[in-house]
């Protein structure tokens, strides 16, 4: 869709009646003809049919003009001269349409951007000394009189039957198109409120803080554009395969989504991403359902701050701290979401009380019933939301896949050039992910990666092994060296050591843990550094508890001001890693046991046992194992957060460890999504204890499977393979899906060459994986979800008899051709419009399987026996 389309916001109703009073109506017994009409004998404002005087046409171009520059907001700001010109000008432009030297069906296909291009450089001078606004609105107005123009010529009785078919599809559906654009476009009352409102968004939200790079010396904000990774969402099976879609399409022909991801695996991310993309209106066609929403983004930690009730629509922006919230329109709110304009953006549903949850999704409903026909999306941890938790509501459950081998390649390269560091640490650090399994393991999401290269940087290639470490020398990192090196400590500043700094920012975590918050009050903040300080008189001769929050804020790294008045770590990882600290060396074992049935907690529990010593340790995994032998419904949760911590137990009496893995072993084979979920949360330690395939029924095998790929390391390869013999379709097809998580090459060996190929679409992500595939003799199946190019895809080999594509190569199909035996294309595109009229070249073709909410170009020109079905 071009943006100058968009831009006179005439919506068909208006202008379909000024148009036909251009031309002549058709006489009775008019029917159909054989040959093209000249347009000059169309007009009704010339030769001998001439109905339309000159002042009636100066009246249609005056309403034109005058329609435009109300909804625009244009006549505002125009004087009345110039909007008098303007008027001229489209009078004579409108005039110019009896002195076109073509035919009807010329018209219909030079198309309508041509044709006012045409119409207006016949009168170039009618617009000279005008103002740019000016220019463009007589610009905007002739194009869209053309597009109905050409629509009104086509729809007559004696448009030539059978030609340019397509061509009249396009039109109509491209006035469709700008009808319901412009269904979004904010009325002139409000649109000044909306300029201001997309920009704060666009600044608020269009830079990214990615993890170390200010240890570098380049800014810790990265802008947006550069810094955001696509990645990919996964729904139940679809057809054929698991539903694999990029993440920021997950609201494209989806109104309700609810999305889950671990921390750190960028749900937060995406909400920024689909904000500013709503916010810029600048869109590519793959991001055009944005157009004309109005993002709200909606934190659940800042609207529950300090036990606040969770806001009404009136409130949103003054909730959330946005500075031009006093001077929303009265009623604008109301205006944008009865339209269906607004882009709700609800992340973490899990940063709340679990106590207060079912509270936020009576909100949630009662806003749906309000207001229905907005754009959802809410984001949560995996675990803190049970399955089909919003199936009522009609959201759509999706999840935020790990990030494949690519995924992490690209974002160590782009942090490396970020960070202005030499391209040879990007490669000893990717050579070391892929070498050492445990980074492997700890590098799936774009905050432990952020933290690998900063930490690979800093130690000049030395690494520490395990997820304590890592964060223990994040901690030192940031806390110490950083200032130390840069050289920020003058004579007199104030200088706090790392323990201190420790002890301090625990206090503060452990303060959110225990009330279930994310962020905190300044206030409160400075009361508790007041308590800490009377232990701590070192520290406190150097300042006032204000003073040392502010060194704190400014100097740490960890925290950050989200609004004024409001404090938060720089993530959650970071809170539950102090936090655990804290509870342990404050004895609050029993406590914590106490808490463990809370998914809030089990990151704070997972740390503990990590900071613990042997004895503690003890204390802490038999008192989950005892709560979870004395609870019936928190059973399944205890035990296997139990199994969980043996993954951060560095050292444990044998006789506990045997007893947390037999609790375990009770919870295997899983026995439906969540449970397969909660066991991929285990980590490695699991995999020892997933069965084969013997004796397990078909829904058993399948969910063991999805919990052996989501761990995700090498080391699962072993398990899988057990599986490669499944005839259960589900098995392959998750089997099959899961390659880019794994070493290409062993995946496509000991995997992908034992797969039964019967029904299966092979998932392909990389050249790579379509090269291991030609290796492996080809396939007839494949789903590509990669934006590969025509002579890429040519080495999947000509066995290929069905193709699924889901992602935009950006090219026409007639180079399908060269698959003699393709029989079956499935298009999943990320594009409003699919067309389909190169595929008349593809002549072994005789299915074509579209999206049902696509809109088909070119359909006309295809063979009578290609079949095209919708998928839903």
């Amino acid at each position: 869709m071009e943006p100058v389309s968009i831009g006179a916001r005439l919506a068909s109703s208006i202008v379909v009646p000024l148009v036909r009073k251009l031309f002549v109506t058709d006489g009775a017994g008019a029917g159909l003809v054989d040959q093209p009409v000249r347009v000059s004998r169309l007009v009704s404002f010339t030769g001998e049919k001439r109905t339309l005087s000159d002042s009636e046409l100066h009246k249609i171009a005056r309403e034109l003009v005058e329609r435009s520059a109300q909804s625009t907001g244009v006549s505002e700001r125009l004087p009345a001269f110039e909007q008098y010109a303007v008027v001229n000008a489209v009078a004579d432009s409108l005039r110019a349409v009896g002195r076109v030297d073509m035919d009807d069906v010329q018209a219909v296909q030079l198309g309508y951007l041509e044709l006012s291009r045409r119409l207006r450089s016949g009168n170039q001078a009618a617009t000279l000394g005008l103002s740019a606004a000016a220019v463009l609105l007589h610009t905007n107005v002739v194009d869209t009189a053309c597009l109905h123009i050409l629509h009104f010529f086509t729809t007559r009785s004696t448009f030539v039957p059978r030609t340019l078919v397509e061509q009249s599809r396009r039109i109509e559906e491209l006035s469709s198109k700008i009808d319901t654009l412009i269904m979004r476009t904010p009325s002139p009352a409000d649109s000044s409120f909306e300029d201001r409102y997309t920009r704060y968004i666009s600044s608020k939200y269009g830079k990214l803080t990615i993890f170390g790079l200010d240890l570098s010396g380049a800014s810790e904000a990265w802008p947006l554009d550069a810094a955001y990774l696509s990645l990919d969402a996964t729904g139940t099976m679809v057809g054929d395969v698991p539903l694999v879609l990029p993440a920021e399409q997950v609201l494209a022909g989806r109104n309700r989504v609810l999305l889950r991801g671990v921390a750190g695996s960028g749900k937060t991310t995406l909400v920024q991403w689909l904000a500013v993309s709503a916010a810029r209106k600048d869109l590519d066609e793959r991001l055009l359902y944005l157009y004309g929403l109005v993002p709200y983004v909606l934190p659940l930690r800042s609207l529950t701050r300090g036990g606040a009730t969770l806001p009404s629509p009136d409130e949103f922006l003054s909730a959330v701290g946005c500075p031009i919230a006093h001077a929303q329109p009265t009623g604008w709110y109301d205006r944008v979401l009865t339209a269906g304009r607004g882009l709700m953006l609800i992340d973490g549903i899990d940063e709340i009380p679990e106590n207060e949850r079912e509270e936020a999704r009576r909100w949630l409903r009662e806003l749906i019933d309000a207001y229905p026909k907005n754009h959802w999306l809410v984001t949560s941890r995996p675990s803190a939301v049970r399955e089909h938790w919003l199936a009522g509501e009609g959201f759509t459950e999706l999840d935020l896949a790990p990030m494949s081998r690519d995924d992490v390649a690209a974002f160590i390269k782009r942090w490396h050039e970020a960070a202005g560091s030499a391209d040879m640490y990007a490669k000893e650090l990717l050579y070391a992910v892929r070498a050492k399994q445990e980074l492997d393991r700890l590098a799936t999401n774009p905050l432990m990666c952020a933290l690998i290269c900063a930490l690979h940087r800093d130690r000049r290639g030395y690494l520490p092994d395990g997820r304590k470490e890592l964060y223990d020398a994040a901690l030192s990192m940031l806390l110490s060296r950083r200032d130390r090196e840069r050289g920020i400590y003058k004579p007199g500043a104030m200088r706090i050591g790392e323990s201190h700094q420790v002890q301090l920012l625990q206090k503060l975590a452990y303060w959110l843990i225990r009330n279930g918050r994310s962020e905190m009050d300044a206030t409160d903040v400075v009361d508790l550094l007041s308590q800490a300080l009377q232990a701590m008189p070192r520290v406190a001769e150097q300042g006032t508890a204000r003073e040392i929050y502010r060194h704190l804020l400014v100097r740490s790294g960890l925290l950050l001001e989200p609004s004024e008045g409001t404090t938060q770590f720089i993530h959650r990882t970071f809170q539950d890693y102090l936090g655990a600290k804290a509870a342990v060396e404050g004895l609050d074992l029993d406590f914590l046991v106490g808490k463990a049935h809370l998914d809030q907690w089990e990151d704070v529990i997972r740390m503990a046992v990590a900071h613990a010593r042997s004895g503690e340790r003890i204390r802490l995994l038999t008192g989950l194992i005892e709560a979870g032998d004395a609870s019936q419904d928190a059973r399944h949760r205890l035990h296997l957060l139990a199994a969980a911590c043996l993954d951060d137990a560095t050292e444990l009496d044998p006789a506990v460890r045997a007893d947390v893995q037999h609790r375990a072993e009770d919870l295997i084979p899983p026995r439906s999504v969540a449970q397969a979920r909660a066991l991929a949360d285990v980590g490695p330690v699991v995999l020892e204890l997933l069965p084969g395939p013997e004796g397990l029924t078909d829904d058993e095998a399948y969910f063991t499977v999805l919990a052996a790929t989501r761990i995700g390391t090498d080391a699962a390869i072993s398990v899988i393979s057990g599986y490669r013999s499944s005839d259960d379709r589900r098995v392959r097809a998750e089997l099959a899906l899961a390659w880019s998580r794994f070493d290409t090459d062993r995946y496509a060996e000991e995997v992908i060459a034992h797969l039964h190929e019967d029904d299966l679409y092979f998932v392909v992500s990389s050249t790579r994986e379509l090269d291991a595939l030609r290796s492996l003799g080809g396939r007839s199946r494949l789903k590509l979800t990669a934006p590969l190019t025509p002579e890429q895809i040519m080495r999947a080999g000509h066995r290929l008899t069905e193709l699924w594509i889901a992602a935009d190569l950006r090219c026409s199909w007639e180079w399908l051709s060269r698959f003699h035996r393709l029989s079956i294309l499935t298009l999943e595109l990320p594009l409003p419009d699919v067309d389909v009229t190169s595929l008349e070249h593809v002549s072994s073709l005789r299915t074509l399987r579209l999206p049902a909410s696509a809109t088909v170009v070119g359909s006309e020109a295809l063979p009578d026996w290609l079949q095209i079905v919708r998928t839903s």
